[in-house]
């Protein structure tokens, strides 16, 4: 049996631990999508990215430089063109229907 503790281990220090969305550095790929907000700390990014994909909508977390070691730095969620204004309205919390 694998020790818990070495998998709780590997799962805080992964860069990825809750499996979610990616992080895309210096990707030009993206270079045209619209950003949707600007974060300070990849944790809160990758929850907004999830949030708008369970709502159906494309998102990405891009950042032109690498974060620190603590998972910080310029982060932008970003949406392809022409999804911005619905992507918005979900952010926001706003119920425009």
């Amino acid at each position: 049996m694998r020790n818990p503790l070495a998998r709780l281990r590997a799962l805080l220090t992964s860069e990825q631990p809750d499996g979610s969305s990616a992080l895309h550095v210096g990707d030009p790929r993206f270079d045209d999508w619209e950003p949707v907000r600007r974060f300070g700390e990849l944790r809160t990014a990758r929850a907004w990215c999830q949030h708008l994909e369970d709502s159906g909508i494309e998102a990405v977390i891009t950042s032109d430089w690498p974060l620190d070691r603590f998972g910080r730095g310029d982060i932008a969620l970003q949406v392809p063109p022409g999804k911005w204004s619905d992507a918005e309205e979900l952010v926001s919390g706003l119920d425009l229907e």
